[in-house]
């Protein structure tokens, strides 16, 4: 008989992404002139589940053509979305954003069915068969994140969090999060100095992992630190590639992470794989929709 294949669970948000091109990002009451538009499959628990397969995704997206969209795509990236909720009174998660033509972006999104996700529906029949770790993010509620995380704890399956977007999180949560990956703005709005560099990245990793198990704090094209204890932190420069586009790298990476460590990486070669997996994507060697 053949061993089942153990995958992580991402529960989490799928926002349909309208994608503008422009020269430059507007500036406050400016009209940028755009050069074209496309829609995308999006949302951080959306890129993160295809990222990370194997995978199964649990979230929810409205009875729309937004929905029916994003349930295509995960359907073709292989994602196991069975435990996709539509619902009939919600829409479908979206978001629009601005790139410019150095690959940098801002957006905006309106969450939808994602805020309607059911704290219940992680004890339906097949949620956690197979699962070898629970990945979380910020774009659903923390009663969503918490329900799963005591699931997830109740079975012996680490629990990581890309606390993003940046907000508070309550004790009872934080103390079921295993590790905790942010870039340089989330480490900062949990109390570290300034993110600014590889050294700063690797401080602000050592001082987080005073309140967490082991910690991931991401510096864009500086690198990263990460640390298991408060004095045994570790850098790991960036990898050098010709950037395209930065939107979307940072689920890559949370995705991939997941993936080396169900494999059986170590923290520090998980995280220079899901390195080496964010540069591919930057460069436009890989999509999050694959």
């Amino acid at each position: 008989m053949t061993a089942p294949t153990p995958l992580a669970l991402i529960i989490g948000s799928l926002h349909y992404d309208i994608m503008v091109e422009t020269d430059h990002l507007p500036r406050l009451d400016e009209t940028a002139v755009g050069t074209r538009w496309f829609p995308k499959f999006g949302g951080k628990g959306g890129n993160q589940a295809v990222a990370a397969r194997p995978s199964r995704m649990v979230g929810a997206v409205g009875a729309d053509e937004f929905g029916t969209f994003l349930r295509a795509h995960l359907q073709e990236a292989g994602v196991d979305h069975s435990h996709v909720a539509t619902l009939p009174d919600a829409a479908s998660g979206m978001s629009v954003a601005i790139m410019n033509r150095d690959g940098d972006y801002a957006a905006t999104i309106v969450s939808g069915a994602n805020l309607a996700i059911d704290p219940d529906s992680f004890s339906a029949a097949g949620v956690w068969q197979d699962v070898a770790i629970l990945v979380l993010q910020n774009e659903v509620s923390e009663a969503v994140n918490l329900a799963a995380a005591r699931a997830a704890k109740a079975r012996n399956i680490p629990v990581l969090l890309n606390a993003a977007p940046a907000r508070a999180l309550s004790r009872a949560f934080s103390d079921l999060v295993d590790i905790l990956v942010v870039n340089a703005v989330e480490a900062e709005m949990f109390g570290t100095p300034p993110v600014q560099d590889l050294a700063s990245a690797k401080a602000a990793a050592a001082q987080l992992a005073a309140q967490f198990p082991a910690v991931v704090v991401t510096a864009g094209a500086q690198g990263l630190g990460v640390a298991r204890d408060p004095q045994k932190a570790t850098a790991l420069p960036a990898i050098k590639v010709n950037a395209v586009s930065s939107h979307g790298a940072g689920d890559c990476f949370t995705g991939a992470l997941a993936n080396a460590l169900i494999g059986g990486a170590a923290l520090e070669q998980a995280c220079q794989t899901a390195a080496q997996a964010a540069a591919n994507h930057v460069a436009g060697h890989t999509s999050p929709k694959a």
